[in-house]
């Protein structure tokens, strides 16, 4: 008995060093990745120097595509479900092969996407980034790195790995410059869960002189009550209209991680109590800007563009909708919609905006000429 205790002590302290070194490990190499980082601009092979007009209808579209591996089937640890990587590296490429088509069929002067990874432990070190500008060849594009997270030695069947993924944004029009800005996170330990966030801004230069500027976000999910989402928010509505003050016209587009309609789940026929990451928008943030929220919503056929990932797709599972656009109000918004892929490609269904660049004079009232 003395030796069988002897041998269960050793291993009791070998596991206890193994897991203080773990956890030393995970809050050594965690780092914050730079705010206000110039970001490159990749330029199409065959270039053009086409500035956008005033009075011309545009379209833009958002999508979080999930990393390429939430086809309808698939679920997620930390939301309740089980998988942690994409179902197969086979099913992964398949899969982006399919929001390639999607993407290269839509059409629009303007994309913006999110959860786009590259070396990533989760999608077996696919670059994603480089696969997807396939479906654009003749657009400029811009990637910022949302978060690098350390090795996540969880789920114990199938560890996380390490994430290092980011939010691409494509333009049919020249991209001047670009910009990375870091979001506000959650103090304490809780920041290891979700780590850095960010928004990137891509400047578009306007005929006349001025820019739209063009804001891809994906805003914090894993928090303990949602209010770092609202803190995030503040501070892109605060850039736009700082931005729309100078004369410029200013969209912001992506994953709030916040009830856009502040309907809920309702309206997709589903009962349920809103979670952290879905929680509605406290109107009350637009107070005194000249910023309105496009919430995409068909009464006659409501379709949300997120669901819950605990567990694999049905017309019961909880959806909202998450996903949507700021504007300025020298913005005219024509049209938004969500389009109903069922989930088939990613966790979220894309969202597209057409709008017009109006031609206005505000910005000479603003400044005082």
């Amino acid at each position: 008995m003395k030796k069988l205790f002897k041998i269960l002590l050793k291993l009791i302290i070998v596991l206890l060093i193994v897991v203080v070194c773990y956890l030393a490990y995970v809050f050594f190499s965690y780092h914050r990745i730079e705010d206000n980082l110039s970001l490159e601009v990749s330029s199409p092979s065959e270039t053009t120097s086409e500035a956008l007009l005033t009075g011309k209808e545009y379209e833009i579209l958002t999508w979080n595509i999930g990393y390429g591996a939430y086809e309808s089937d698939y679920t997620f640890f930390m939301d309740g479900g089980v998988q942690s990587w994409a179902w197969s590296k086979e099913r992964l490429e398949t899969n982006l092969q399919k929001i390639k088509a999607f993407l290269s069929s839509a059409s629009v002067d303007f994309a913006i996407l999110q959860e786009v990874d590259f070396d990533a432990t989760r999608t077996y070190h696919f670059d994603e980034r480089v696969y997807l500008t396939e479906a654009f060849p003749s657009y400029y594009s811009v990637f910022a790195q949302n978060y690098d997270s350390p090795f996540l030695f969880y789920p114990l069947y199938q560890p996380h790995g390490k994430s290092r993924s980011g939010i691409m944004t494509l333009s049919e029009f020249p991209i001047s410059s670009a910009l990375r800005r870091q979001f506000p996170l959650e103090k304490g330990v809780r920041v290891i869960l979700d780590l850095d966030r960010c928004f990137s801004i891509s400047r578009i230069p306007v005929s006349g002189g001025r820019e739209l500027i063009l804001i891809n976000m994906h805003m914090s999910a894993f928090t303990a009550d949602g209010q770092i989402a609202v803190d995030q928010l503040e501070m892109v509505i605060s850039f736009m209209q700082q931005e729309y003050e100078k004369g410029n016209w200013v969209i912001a587009g992506g994953d709030f991680n916040k009830d856009l309609t502040g309907l809920g789940s309702s309206p997709f026929g589903v009962e349920s109590e809103p979670y952290s990451w879905s929680q509605p928008i406290p109107m009350s943030v637009f107070d005194g800007t000249n910023i309105s929220l496009v919430a995409a919503f068909d009464e006659e056929n409501p379709v949300p563009s997120v669901r819950n990932v605990n567990e694999p797709y049905s017309p019961s599972i909880y959806q909202v909708t998450v996903d949507g656009f700021l504007v300025t109000d020298n913005i005219q918004v024509t049209g938004s919609e969500v389009i109903d892929l069922s989930f088939s490609y990613s966790d979220h269904n894309p969202v597209k905006m057409s709008f017009i660049l109006k031609s206005t004079t505000h910005h000479l009232k603003v400044m005082g000429l």
